[in-house]
C-alpha cells in the first residue's frame, strides 16, 4: 500500500504568519490554486493515479485540499479526528515572532524543550498519529493508494512513523503547503518513496 500525505493549501492565517491550530479557517485563493496545481503535478508524474480512499482532518482547509488533490467530492472523504492539527492553546492566532521563548523553543526543538501549559504535547500528537496509521495498515489488502490530507504539525508524526524514526516524528525540514510525501507500507515494513513540492 502506498500512503500519500499532504499538508493543506494556504489560508489567510498562514499568509499573515499566525499560529493556526484548531481554528477552522478555509483555504484562500492561493491555497485553492496550490491544491489544483498539486493535483496536476501528480497526474503528470503518475498517469492513471487513483486513490482508493482519501482521509482528512475535520478542519475544512484539510478536507478541501484532500478533495481537490484526491479528485473526490467532500462527501467521499473519510474524516478522522486524529488527523486534526495540534492544539496551540493560548498561542492560537498569535504571530510567529510574538510567541515568547517557551513556545518558540518547544516548537523549534521539541526533543529538548517541553510544551508550555495549554499546548498539546509530543506524546499526545505521537499517540494519535501512530494509532491512525496502525489502523490504516490493517486495511492493506483493500487499498493500493491512500491519500491523507492534514496539517504541518501532525504530519511530522505521520512521517516519523512511516520513516521508523526513534522519537516517532520528523520535525525538519518544514512542510510546505500542498507538499506531498509518498510512503510504502507492506506488512508493517515502511519505505519512503518520493515527495512532490510546488
Amino acid at each position: 500500500m502506498k500512503i500519500w500525505i499532504t499538508r493543506h493549501g494556504q489560508t489567510s492565517l498562514n499568509r499573515a504568519h499566525l499560529m493556526q491550530g484548531r481554528t477552522d479557517e478555509p483555504l484562500n485563493e492561493t491555497g485553492l490554486a496550490q491544491a489544483r496545481a498539486m493535483r496536476e503535478v501528480l497526474l503528470q508524474n503518475e498517469p492513471g493515479l487513483n486513490f482508493d480512499a482519501v482521509y482528512a482532518s475535520p478542519l475544512i482547509r484539510a478536507a478541501v485540499t484532500g478533495s481537490i488533490i484526491g479528485g473526490v467530492s467532500l462527501e467521499d472523504i473519510t474524516i478522522d479526528e486524529r488527523l486534526i492539527e495540534a492544539d496551540f492553546g493560548r498561542y492560537e492566532l498569535r504571530r510567529y515572532y510574538l510567541l515568547g521563548p517557551s513556545m518558540m523553543l518547544y516548537w523549534g526543538i521539541p526533543s529538548v524543550f517541553p510544551a508550555p501549559p495549554t499546548v498539546e504535547n509530543i506524546p499526545s500528537m505521537r499517540q494519535r498519529a501512530h494509532a491512525f496509521l496502525r489502523d490504516l495498515e490493517q486495511r492493506e489488502g483493500e487499498y493500493e493508494n491512500v491519500l491523507i490530507a492534514c496539517h504541518g504539525g501532525i504530519m511530522r508524526f505521520l512521517c516519523g512513523y512511516l520513516e521508523d524514526r526513534p522519537r516517532g516524528y520528523r520535525w525538519y525540514p518544514k512542510i510546505r503547503n500542498c507538499e506531498v510525501r509518498v510512503y510504502e507500507s507492506i506488512k508493517g515494513r515502511h519505505r519512503f518513496v518520493k515527495q512532490y513540492r510546488l
